[in-house]
């Protein structure tokens, strides 16, 4: 047996009996992992079970999916898995071969033959592009491999020409890196390299100059061109290679929602001058702003989410006359933007249904609306290649309902804003289940503060409104991520075939209606996600959709802590919770895994004054005997290095020893995400949704 290695017992916490499940790998929390493991299987598994499972991996493995493609130089590069190749294929062909329907596709890198011939187990996690010489065509890229779907990663140099890792190339282990090419011999790199490296949030903390040829021992012996404080998020150096706007550009991230950048100039960091908590972006000449709070300049007051521009240079030249791209309204949102050669086209959610504008630099930053965006869907454009003068101002347009499968169109844009050629249809995916008795609604509940909350309900057109219905509400409420409408043929086979509702929740803390709608449920106003939770729940039973009993909600990571909230605080309101991933012992959060990394979310636990706050949301401390809990699903991975298992693990032995009846499984590999390759994903999706649709329907 191991020694174990869980942390001693610390004066002035909560008493915590289940601190030895912290011990991530050591043997008695594996064995404990391990048997819940088989109790849950054994509860789960039958035929019924099996063959939905089945089912799922059809959709996740199917090859009639939409093989999204990223160009790069005269290529379009593809990463793909089904179930002849579930590690995965790094894949790339031309675009008249895409636009052929069958691709001719050059295969680069066969994961799955990797792992063979290395007898290891690696997870695709990426690549970055050295950008060659103009005119030449891409040919090395640094590939990204996760040995078990977690956050740190192993970077090797690929030759893209020879498809082959290029012998005595660059190469690094596992760690959290973070890199960026300056030149074909040299990287910019952060990772571990012992003391002091490494951040707090377990992010690299300094940035070094790596020479080919040198060793990692060297590397690590380099000087820093760049450190932050080891208490700030992350800090790091990246080389802007477009022709003509070379640049470094360091960035000092200070939390989730604060942050400092510099361009470098005659071997000097120069701070571009702005609050921290604005997004910053360079794109060639211009500098873009959008600040997170209301920001004051130059005698005008800018609203949080606004997109401001103005010329770099000029901004470091101390002028401050900035262009206003978008202004954010009570109904409006920026979501993201993207540049072509001569256009911005910014996304935008109008009452959480997408709008996209094409804005024109060279007319004053004249706006026009691309006309492509159906009610209620989800529709996002961006560029192709800004850099080939061929697609220099083509786009992508990628549209998703509920109940649409997703297409790929591609367009161009020229003119005045809005002009040019119209999108074609590039890619459609198929129907994975029977939308056609289906419809999709938008509904608003009222908040505990009287707050407007939208949600949308996907259900049969016909539906009885008798309170029936077996409902799986979902939702996240964090970190400014907006929950907008998407085709899942999964979601369609596993509740929606069956008869169920299925509804997705757009509370605060996300960023639906920007930054605002964000920071209204941040830290000492946490309550306010899980009221407008809470409130959509409420409606449901009121519009008579689902009864308590026939309500089930579900979660993960934030989501999870959101869920978690739900069991602990309105357990009245549910029949059922599947938690996943999830954060849930918010008085050690700080301590596990990346966990440092959201104070500014959620608020300092070893603060006093915050704890006092932090404790009304923290699912572990809120259990309470006597109380009659709805049906509970906690699903984890060992291998997540973002939140970690443990939380998930001592909530479940913190309710059995308290006689509640809770589902346990943790799978082994799989990261943040839960599953590291379509089996997997498929084997969790239908574990959590045959829980709630058996706790709903009273058929354990």
């Amino acid at each position: 047996m191991t020694q174990s290695t869980a942390p001693a017992p610390l004066a002035g916490q909560p008493h915590d009996e289940f601190l030895w499940l912290e011990d991530i790998h050591g043997d008695d929390a594996m064995a404990w992992v391990r048997e819940h493991n088989a109790r849950t299987d054994t509860a789960l598994l039958n035929d019924g079970y099996t063959a939905l499972e089945g089912r799922v991996l059809e959709v996740l493995d199917s090859s009639d999916r939409i093989a999204m493609v990223a160009k790069r130089g005269g290529w379009y590069y593809n990463f793909w898995r089904d179930a002849a190749n579930p590690k995965g294929l790094w894949r790339r062909t031309t675009w008249e071969d895409y636009l052929a329907g069958s691709p001719g596709w050059e295969v680069l890198l066969d994961v799955d033959a990797l792992c063979a011939a290395e007898s290891a187990t690696w997870l695709w996690a990426g690549a970055a592009f050295l950008r060659p010489e103009p005119g030449a065509e891409y040919r090395r890229a640094m590939v990204a491999l996760s040995p078990d779907g977690g956050d740190a990663v192993a970077y090797r140099e690929f030759d893209l020409a020879e498809r082959a890792f290029v012998p005595g190339g660059f190469a690094l282990p596992a760690a959290k890196t973070r890199l960026s090419w300056l030149d074909a011999d040299t990287l910019y790199v952060g990772t571990d390299t012992g003391n002091g490296s490494m951040t707090e949030s377990s992010y690299p903390a300094a940035s070094r100059l790596w020479r080919r040829g040198e060793t990692v021992a060297e590397l690590a012996a380099r000087e820093p061109i760049f450190s932050v404080p080891l208490d700030h998020l992350s800090g790091g150096v990246m080389h802007s290679s477009t022709p003509g706007f070379e640049r470094d550009v360091a960035y000092d991230v200070l939390d989730f929602h604060n942050s400092r950048s510099y361009v470098r100039r005659g071997g000097q960091w120069v701070h571009i001058a702005v609050p921290d908590d604005m997004n910053v972006s360079l794109h060639r000449q211009w500098l873009l702003l959008r600040p997170r709070s209301d920001w004051a300049v130059a005698g005008t007051v800018h609203a949080a989410g606004t997109l401001l521009v103005i010329a770099l240079e000029d901004f470091l030249a101390g002028s401050r006359e900035l262009h206003t791209v978008f202004a954010p309204s009570a109904e409006e949102s920026l979501q993201s933007w993207s540049w072509t050669r001569d256009f911005l086209l910014l996304n935008v959610l109008s009452h959480v249904s997408s709008k996209i504008l094409v804005v024109d630099p060279a007319l004053e930053w004249a706006a026009a609306e691309l006309d492509a965006c159906p009610p209620l869907h989800s529709v996002d454009a961006y560029a192709v290649d800004d850099e080939d003068d061929a697609t220099a101002n083509d786009y992508w347009l990628l549209a998703t309902g509920f109940l649409t499968p997703a297409t790929v169109s591609r367009g161009t844009l020229g003119g005045s804003p809005g002009q040019g050629a119209a999108p074609t249809l590039v890619r459609a995916a198929p129907s994975f289940f029977a939308a056609g008795n289906h419809r999709v609604e938008q509904h608003f509940a009222t908040s505990a503060d009287g707050t407007q909350v939208p949600y949308f309900q996907v259900g049969p057109a016909d539906m009885r409104y008798d309170g029936g219905n077996p409902t799986l509400l979902s939702g996240y409420g964090g970190f400014e991520v907006s929950r907008t409408p998407s085709y899942s043929g999964a979601v369609g086979r596993t509740w929606l075939e069956r008869g169920g509702v299925f509804v997705v929740a757009n509370i605060r803390g996300g960023g639906e209606y920007g930054p605002r709608w964000h920071t209204a449920a941040l830290r000492e106003n946490r309550h306010r996600a899980y009221e407008d939770f809470a409130a959509v729940a409420r409606d449901l039973t009121a519009r008579k959709v689902a009864t308590p009993s026939k309500l089930g909600c579900a979660g993960g990571s934030n989501g999870g802590l959101l869920v978690g909230n739900m069991l602990t605080q309105y357990p009245e309101l549910f029949g059922a919770v599947s938690c996943g991933v999830p954060l849930l012992d918010m008085r050690r959060y700080t301590k596990l895994s990346a966990g440092a990394s959201w104070i500014a979310e959620y608020g300092d636990p070893d603060v006093p004054e915050q704890w006092e706050f932090i404790k009304t949301f923290s699912p572990y401390h809120l259990l309470r005997p006597g109380v009659q809990y709805p049906a509970t699903f906690i699903w984890t991975a060992t291998s997540d290095d973002r939140v970690g298992p443990v939380q998930a693990r001592k909530m479940a032995a913190r309710m059995e020893s308290m006689g509640i009846e809770v589902w346990f499984h943790e799978a082994l590999e799989g990261g943040h995400a839960g599953a590291g390759n379509n089996e997997q994903a498929a084997r969790l999706h239908a574990a959590s949704h045959e829980f709630l649709w058996r706790a709903l329907t009273g058929s354990f």
